[in-house]
């Protein structure tokens, strides 16, 4: 294998970059193509309507599209939730077992997960996306039909969903049980993990429909509400890109500033590359190998860069967070349903909890969306096909925020255990020591890539 690595590095590495960047762009430019298309379809249906039903006309007529493609996230919910929670319960237990430096990382990204809980709460609540739209023809309907047969057959081919909490129920009991059975347990666990790869490998091919999806849910929206529809979702995604970059710049850099004196700003341009490789990717996944490698040039030893970072990307959730809060406000004004603080941090908690093991995976958040949603108020599922068309547009803020948190977890906990070398940091931040990049064959790690980009 090592051989085979080391020959043709030249050729073979660009030629894989090449295969994962092309897929990604192809349904990134769908997806937009597919948003504008609907949202120029609405605008002629509204127009063309007639004046005593202007709610009802051929673009509100493609809502089934979006229906169909959220009936097929729901349909992968129980799976996905019961494979990231046994996988989620193991992580745990063996990042705890590394010792200080596992159980450290662990309680800061869940304090830090909480803040970006807190802070996605307080700007939504005082932003109100989808406040105004009433987008009551997204509330099921008695009839169970669409009028349309093509669509009402496809609808009924699709399996229903499993209930979600008593699904997670099970999912926390067998991830204990695992644990405790010890080495003998294993086997089960690898089980989990091979089935966990079959239903995210089914979960990524849905996802190439949703360009279709947002078609049919971003035209019906656009159709019942006109532009005020496209003022909407542009309020909540400029909203969001506004809170994860507050989130950096304040909470991740007052941290990172308050422990280890280090400026935020000068350890973001030392991982520019990064940041360029991430929004072209969508995907924080995609920089893992090279975050590994900067931050050991930068300073911060080995066991703790190999315990923090991988312990990072399944548990530090911030952009997440703030996400799942934000989508979750914006479905529930858009379908004019009022939810009272405590509903909405139980519904948050769960998803963040469910959400664990899944991070990097294609449609993770949406599938994430869509449980907390089925779980607590199932009326608002529906809603998730208004998502759908701009999920992808938020996606690079998750992305950039997580591996943002990741790095400064990194030096935050190389500082509080005492394994960092201070003076190398400086040095390397200020330019003076820059980092090699021939010393690390970085386009091997991109020929196989662990998962697939983040949700679309």
């Amino acid at each position: 294998m090592s051989s085979q690595r080391g020959e043709s590095t030249a050729a073979k590495p660009q030629t894989g970059r090449k295969r994962g960047l092309d897929k990604t762009h192809w349904l990134y430019i769908a997806v937009i193509a597919a948003v504008l298309l609907g949202v120029v379809i609405g605008l002629i249906g509204q127009a063309t309507a007639d004046p005593k039903t202007p709610t009802s006309n051929f673009a509100t007529a493609l809502k089934p599209l979006g229906d169909i493609f959220v009936d097929l996230i729901k349909m992968l919910i129980a799976p996905v939730i019961f494979c990231t929670i046994v996988t989620g319960i193991g992580s745990i237990a063996k990042a705890v077992t590394i010792g200080k430096v596992g159980g450290l990382a662990l309680i800061y990204f869940l304090v830090m997960s909480t803040f970006a809980l807190a802070i996605g709460l307080v700007v939504g609540n005082f932003l109100h996306p989808g406040e105004g739209l009433k987008l009551q023809a997204y509330k099921p309907s008695g009839s169970g039909g669409t009028g349309n047969a093509l669509f009402d057959f496809l609808i009924e081919i699709i399996p229903p969903g499993i209930p979600v909490l008593p699904t997670l129920f099970v999912a926390i009991l067998v991830g204990f049980a695992v644990q405790r059975m010890g080495k003998s347990g294993e086997p089960i666990l690898r089980a989990v993990k091979v089935a966990q790869a079959l239903v995210f490998r089914i979960l990524m091919m849905v996802m190439w429909l949703a360009p279709i999806g947002a078609f049919g849910a971003i035209a019906a929206v656009v159709g019942a509400t006109g532009f005020q529809a496209v003022q909407s979702m542009l309020v909540l995604m400029i909203g969001f890109y506004l809170t994860c970059i507050v989130f950096i710049a304040v909470v991740l850099g007052g941290v990172l500033y308050l422990f280890t004196r280090v400026n935020i700003f000068k350890l973001m341009k030392y991982l520019g590359r990064e940041y360029l490789l991430i929004f072209s990717t969508s995907s924080s996944e995609a920089a893992l190998p090279r975050l590994i490698a900067k931050m050991e040039h930068l300073g911060v030893s080995k066991p703790v860069v190999g315990v923090t970072v991988p312990t990072g990307y399944s548990f530090n959730l911030d952009g997440t967070a703030i996400y799942l809060t934000m989508a979750s406000l914006f479905v529930a004004n858009a379908m004019g349903v009022q939810m009272d603080m405590g509903e909405q941090i139980s519904l948050l908690v769960f998803m963040i909890i469910a959400s664990k093991g899944a991070a990097g995976v294609s449609g993770a958040g949406l599938a994430t969306l869509a449980a907390g949603l089925q779980a607590h108020r199932p009326d608002l599922l529906n809603g998730v096909g208004v998502i759908v068309g701009i999920d992808r547009f938020m996606s690079e803020a998750r992305a950039l925020t997580n591996f943002t948190g990741n790095a400064v977890a990194t030096v935050l906990m190389g500082t509080w255990v005492k394994e960092i070398d201070r003076p190398k940091v400086d040095r390397v931040l200020s330019g003076a020591e820059p980092f090699d990049e021939a010393t690390m064959n970085t386009d091997d790690h991109f020929e196989q890539p662990a998962k697939e980009p983040t949700a679309v």
